[in-house]
């Protein structure tokens, strides 16, 4: 097998990075392994370096080039590997994911504080009780639809196709928890009302963003005051519920969070003997949400 098909077959950045992987699929709750993913595709790689030197009947001169650490070349390529091109290519894929993980590492952090203060304004509304005006009610109501609206517009677009966390399990179920929190029609099922949206609380289709309409929760509120009540409380007790679930320990955004937290510290760490190996690669150049998220990450780390 040559270098270039170890690289195309073996090395496969998809499994790294646990991407795109749907719903249904258990093993991503834990974040995927990207550590040992990494460390296995490379131990692949110069294993498969060597089998292609042993089988193509290469001189033991040759293969014991494989195994000297030469001085780089002045293109960054490393002359005593089997095929420097296809190692370079490699190293080069690394340096583009390293920043690409340490931007999603910034991207989930944000999340997670936005389910943390969105889980505390759904609180707010649990202290909502009957002696309750309808005023207090609409402006509490009004406040989380609001706070939701914020993480919407913060999130949606780099969850969408081709967006940093577009495909990321933990991000995807994330939105997708939420939103399914907000449309459950058994919220205050026992007194008569359907689920918010018999409040006015409804998500677009389209658009993801939530919307209060106001007339239909007065009416709700003549006609049925207690039982609007209650759908709010059960509402307010089930949305935290969820939010915190999504942000407690062993859970969906800490595991995805530790586990790129890792394979970005192995990266760094094994930095420099990875490219006196491999080659330098070329240097990742990142642009749009990836460059900002980046910043974000590396203002993070000096703090």
């Amino acid at each position: 097998m040559s270098t270039n098909a170890i690289i195309n077959k073996t090395f496969d950045f998809s499994l790294l990075s646990g991407m795109h992987r749907g719903h249904g699929n258990s093993a991503p709750a834990a974040g995927g392994n990207f550590l040992a993913v990494l460390q296995e595709r490379l131990a692949d790689f110069k294993s498969q370096a060597m089998d292609s030197l042993l089988n193509g009947g290469s001189t033991t001169s040759a293969m014991n080039a494989l195994l000297t650490n030469a001085p780089l070349m002045a293109n960054g390529r490393n002359p005593s590997l089997f095929d420097p091109e296809s190692a370079y290519a490699m190293m080069t894929a690394i340096n583009r994911k390293e920043v690409v993980y340490k931007a999603e590492f910034a991207e989930m952090t944000a999340m997670g504080d936005y389910v943390a203060a969105m889980q505390q304004e759904a609180g707010k509304l649990g202290t909502i009780d009957h002696g309750s005006s309808a005023d207090e009610i609409r402006s509490r109501l009004q406040a989380f639809t609001e706070a939701y609206n914020g993480w919407i517009d913060r999130f949606d677009e780099v969850l969408a196709n081709g967006g940093l966390l577009a495909g990321t399990h933990a991000a995807t179920v994330s939105q997708w928890e939420l939103e399914k929190s907000i449309e459950n029609i058994f919220n205050g099922a026992g007194s008569g009302v359907r689920g918010m949206g018999a409040l006015g609380l409804e998500i677009h289709p389209v658009t993801n963003m939530a919307s209060l309409d106001t007339a239909r929760l007065e009416r709700v509120l003549a006609s049925n005051p207690n039982g609007a009540v209650n759908a709010i409380r059960e509402f307010s007790g089930n949305f935290a519920r969820s939010a915190e679930l999504l942000n407690s320990e062993n859970n969906f955004i800490p595991n995805r969070m530790n586990n790129l937290s890792r394979v970005i510290d192995y990266i760094d760490t094994n930095k420099a003997s990875l490219q006196m190996e491999f080659g330098l690669g070329d240097s990742a150049r990142p642009s749009g949400e990836v460059a900002r998220a980046l910043a974000a990450y590396q203002a993070m780390r000096a703090a």
